[in-house]
């Protein structure tokens, strides 16, 4: 009902339009710029030093990181395919070597 209402559709035209000339203002102005690359690059280095605190605090509790868990969860799923592959090689020789029935 209102994607058909011409007056919708001429604000939302000029929403558009004022919208995109504001973020190429913004994005045109070299200290915006720059506040937005410290922020980011802050937020970043924050994050890394909490996920350091985190996993000294884990590893003081004698609990598993996510990355311990994910490294557990990579040495099971190999251990699972040589357990396969394994169990493959003894069937095809036991039934290389089994007698035949009668």
């Amino acid at each position: 009902m209102l994607k058909n209402n011409p007056v919708m559709k001429k604000l939302v035209e000029t929403g558009e339009e004022r919208v995109g000339k504001l973020a190429q203002q913004l994005l045109s102005n070299e200290k915006f710029v720059s506040a937005v690359q410290s922020l980011v690059s802050g937020s970043l280095a924050a994050k890394g030093t909490l996920d350091s605190a985190l996993r000294s605090a884990l590893s003081a509790m004698n609990l598993p990181s996510t990355a311990d868990v994910e490294q557990l969860r990579s040495k099971v799923d190999d251990l699972e395919r040589l357990l396969a592959s394994v169990e493959s090689k003894v069937d095809a020789l036991v039934s290389q070597k089994s007698p035949p029935k009668k």
